[in-house]
């Protein structure tokens, strides 16, 4: 038996994501950044950008698996990824892109 995932799935996995990878942007711009440049405390925008890295790969991954799979167009993909380039922008992923 072949283990295949449904393109909800898909939807439900960019969405969870997404969320994550906006509010640990929103951490680094916000709290990490400050204390970094503020309070001479560089560590946490290590940890915080880390996190926020990882985050973003698995975010792009995500959209592209769903590109490959045809859940998403090309255009929808895209529009996703600049809304996660923006502040807040992936909590509209789903009235923009779904």
């Amino acid at each position: 038996m072949q283990n295949t995932v449904e393109p909800k799935e898909f939807q439900t996995w960019m969405l969870k994501i997404g969320h994550w990878e906006g509010l640990s942007y929103l951490i680094l711009l916000g709290v990490a950044m400050p204390l970094k440049y503020i309070f001479n405390v560089p560590s946490a925008v290590s940890l915080v950008g880390a996190a926020h890295g990882v985050l973003f790969v698995g975010f792009c991954a995500i959209l592209l698996l769903m590109v490959l799979k045809k859940s998403l167009t090309i255009l929808q993909a895209l529009k996703a990824f600049l809304l996660s380039l923006v502040p807040f922008g992936t909590f509209f992923l789903k009235k923009v892109v779904l």
